[in-house]
């Protein structure tokens, strides 16, 4: 016990918790530039061109660090999953001390580090630039420092829970689940004597403090990320990605070869005798859960969650090892490394980008990791479609054409890829784009790309097929399923009120 409070060996501990965070940074940083952008970075891209504290579908934390990215570097791959790939590492270090301060040795530290990192969802978070991977570091830093407060008796550690809430709701709402679940852990067990101390007020202070400025952008827009959410959410569930919610905790928010850690971990700090200080965690773990069930959740909200139980299990795998003679603990021991050596290649397989392209590998990780990957291809090949349509305009239209696009993604691709062709800002009623407007004077002829047959014989005037956006392979994604693009001589009504009718979330 004493070891794993940090006196001796206790830095050496740290260091192999290091490496492992390192190990997996490299991990990434090799194999994250293989494919292209994924179409939700795109959209961060654009959102990240004009900075400000809210955007429609979005907290501002992620177009912040990505307006960071392309002012240091320009648009780069690699240099943009940094971040990710980063936040993924540190996770994991964290997930390690977690087990240090319950009470585990090296052993547990170890396990409890690994078991985190192999999960889909942990792998998928360190290879995409996107919302889920902060989130993922805040969800897994607020229980750090809540469990330091819970092991220590110091209330401190309280500043920390605020500033990792506080930055978590900048990233993503679903940390609104978390934060119930604290208030549920501190009100509900022994910890609410922290209550008295003014560092927990502090906490509650300094993550309002941060939140502060979004809720202010929030009120001057009406609140209108309730309405996109509401929307996606509406749309989510009538697609069938809410389904599953119990049963994608066992193999998809978790690693399924981590199953028996976590429960022993959800037992250990609900139940066991020895572990009564840290019930908190428990009550972070089960009140997210429930309100995610009740709000119909997608499966991997929970993901974040995971790491505290792990680190409990681990400990507790830890203690019944030791009651075992020595042969039987090297058998036990050999077994949880095989066991997690599976669930690390089974989990990396379908998600990190090292197929190659078009393989029957790449075509099975695809489908499993939900399209991820079609998602990444095919962006510059629709940016040369759009530009050998523009070309083909008769000379006196090119100057005055615009573009425009299905959605943020589009319009990020094809400034992205276009520019060097001279192709103008595509417009988009999508998102926050809706609210940059389509320009003075407006644009004409109209360059349509993605949008809906339908939408466009209902809206739109004299419009023709002009070219098709092909992708490598014949991938299909969720941007190009309508591959004609069409010119347009304008809209049908004032463009006022065209540009009222365009307004979607998506």
């Amino acid at each position: 016990m004493e070891r794993a409070r940090g006196k001796p060996g206790a830095s050496g501990d740290f260091v192999v918790l290091m490496l492992l965070g390192i190990a997996l940074f490299l991990l990434h940083a090799f194999t994250n530039g293989r494919y292209g952008f994924h179409r939700d970075e795109l959209s961060t891209l654009e959102d990240a061109r004009a900075l400000a504290w809210g955007y429609v579908g979005v907290p501002p934390v992620m177009p912040f660090l990505a307006h960071v990215v392309t002012t240091l570097f320009g648009p780069s791959l690699v240099g943009l999953r940094v971040f990710s790939s980063l936040a993924m590492s540190v996770a994991l270090v964290l997930t390690g001390l977690m087990a240090r301060h319950m009470g585990g040795t090296r052993f547990a530290q170890t396990v409890a580090a690994l078991a985190a990192a192999i999960s889909s969802v942990a792998l998928n978070a360190g290879s995409l630039f996107q919302y889920v991977s902060l989130d993922y570091l805040c969800w897994v830093a607020a229980a750090y420092c809540l469990l330091r407060v819970l092991s220590s008796d110091d209330p401190r550690g309280f500043i920390g829970v605020g500033i990792a809430v506080g930055l978590g709701l900048l990233t993503k709402y679903t940390m609104s689940f978390l934060a119930a679940g604290i208030v549920a852990g501190v009100l509900l067990t022994p910890a609410r004597r922290h209550l008295r101390s003014p560092w927990l007020w502090s906490g509650v202070a300094l993550a309002g403090v941060i939140v502060l400025p979004h809720l202010v952008w929030q009120i001057r827009h009406d609140f209108i990320s309730l309405d996109f959410l509401e929307s996606i959410h509406q749309r989510d569930v009538a697609r069938g990605r809410t389904a599953g919610f119990l049963s994608g905790q066992l193999w998809i928010a978790a690693s399924p070869f981590t199953l028996p850690l976590w429960l022993a971990g959800l037992y250990s700090v609900l139940f066991g005798a020895d572990s009564m200080r840290f019930r908190a965690i428990g009550w972070m773990f089960v009140v997210p859960l429930v309100l995610f069930m009740v709000a119909h959740g997608r499966d991997y909200y929970m993901a974040p969650a995971y790491p505290m139980l792990l680190a409990a299990g681990a400990v507790c795998g830890e203690r019944a090892l030791a009651a075992l003679d020595a042969r039987r603990a090297r058998i036990a021991g050999m077994c949880v490394w095989t066991l997690l050596g599976f669930g690390g290649v089974l989990g990396a397989a379908p998600v990190l980008p090292v197929a190659p392209l078009g393989s029957a590998w790449w075509r099975s990780a695809d489908r499993l990791n939900g399209g991820n990957f079609n998602e990444e291809l095919g962006w510059p090949e629709l940016a040369q479609a759009v530009v050998r349509v523009r070309d083909a305009l008769p000379a006196g239209q090119r100057a005055s054409a615009g573009i425009l696009a299905a959605d943020s993604a589009q319009v990020a691709a094809l400034r992205l890829y276009g520019a060097r062709d001279g192709l103008p800002p595509a417009i988009s009623g999508t998102n926050t784009n809706w609210f940059r407007g389509y320009g003075n004077p407006p644009p004409q002829p109209l360059i349509v790309v993605g949008v809906p047959d339908d939408f466009g014989q209902r809206e739109l005037v004299a419009c023709r097929i002009a070219g098709h956006a092909d992708t490598p392979l014949g991938i299909t994604n969720s941007s190009m399923r309508q591959r004609d693009i069409y010119v347009c001589d304008g809209p049908r009504q004032p463009w006022p009120a065209f540009w009222r009718a365009v307004k979607r979330y998506g």
